[in-house]
């Protein structure tokens, strides 16, 4: 089970979410988002931690020669692209793709198939007008694991907390899991506690 920690703001919480367990960590770079953090700080952060951490660089709607650009001065291992981004525009990204869909209805599932071959994973999150996500609502689970069919590796998202993750891996059974605001205590602020709660229960169902 892949456990992604996302909207990683300081080194103090990266290195915690590393040292529990964590697969990925999420760092934020659409300047919109409350969990934002510069690109500089992002690649101090990763100096500090083990080669073998993969770290996943969030972006909405950039070029992919800006988001390429990004990734080599700050030393990404792997992207999430959580706009409309194409399938053309994953091809072009030099390390590996997470490409997040917003979901409402079995119909948003309907462009996923599309991105198998071009993708390393699909990250499926709750769709709410306005946001791009990290909204902390979940979706009805049911349409991931119609997602399933299309057998590209799947993180989920949406509204995961160290409660409800293991109901989430039992009825999904997922590649990954992915949380932001179910372990913080405030926007880009992450409760220590609830890190080790929910990679704990993770394991937990999963072994």
């Amino acid at each position: 089970m892949k456990i992604k920690i996302c909207g990683i703001t300081n080194e103090k919480d990266a290195l915690f979410a590393e040292q529990s367990g964590a697969t990925y960590l999420g760092f934020i770079l659409y300047p919109k988002s409350l969990r934002y953090i510069e690109p500089k700080a992002i690649h101090d952060i990763i100096q500090k931690l083990d080669s073998k951490i993969n770290t996943v660089g969030v972006f909405v709607d950039e070029s992919p020669e800006k988001v390429n650009k990004i990734i080599t001065e700050i030393g990404l291992t792997h992207v999430q692209l959580h706009g409309e981004e194409s399938v053309e525009d994953c091809k072009k990204i030099n390390v590996p793709v997470i490409k997040a869909f917003r979901i409402a209805t079995a119909k948003d599932l309907e462009e996923i198939p599309a991105y198998k071959n071009s993708v390393h994973a699909i990250l499926l999150d709750t769709y709410v007008k306005g946001y791009s996500g990290g909204t902390g609502q979940s979706f009805n689970w049911n349409l991931a694991v119609m997602a399933k069919q299309f057998d590209i590796p799947l993180f989920l998202s949406g509204g995961l907390t160290p409660d409800t993750v293991q109901d989430a891996i039992h009825k999904v059974q997922p590649y990954g899991v992915d949380v932001s605001s179910g372990v913080e205590i405030s926007p880009g602020q992450k409760d220590h506690k609830k890190i080790v709660h929910f990679i704990q229960n993770c394991k937990d169902i999963t072994q």
